[in-house]
């Protein structure tokens, strides 16, 4: 998948609005990879490179054309887990343990 195709649907507001309205449809197992990619690419030491892998995950996520549409249940999110980790895995060495720290503090504060 060309990452740079849903860059430009990434926007901050726009990913906040849309991870808090999924946390309970899309569970911690999709919003997981999503916030430390976010995390990641908000480091101003992470390369450009891997912020527009993040952000074009971030972008499919947050993007209302999806492979397999959110609303389908159970598997609507799976496209999407999908992505998200493809880019975790392409920019791991990138991902410090300060941005797993980060995801996991606000996943428990979403889900407790």
């Amino acid at each position: 998948m060309e990452q740079t195709k849903f860059e430009s649907e990434y926007s901050e507001d726009s990913f906040w609005e849309k991870t808090k309205g999924i946390v309970k449809a899309a569970g911690e197992t999709v919003l997981e990879p999503a916030l430390k990619l976010y995390y990641t690419a908000q480091d101003k030491a992470t390369p450009a490179w891997a912020k527009t892998t993040a952000y074009g995950a971030l972008g499919y996520l947050i993007s209302p054309i999806d492979a397999i549409p959110d609303i389908t249940p159970v598997i609507g999110y799976t496209d999407d887990l999908g992505v998200l980790v493809a880019a975790t895995a392409t920019i791991a060495a990138h991902i410090k343990k300060k941005h797993s720290e980060m995801a996991r503090s606000t996943l428990k504060e979403w889900f407790n």
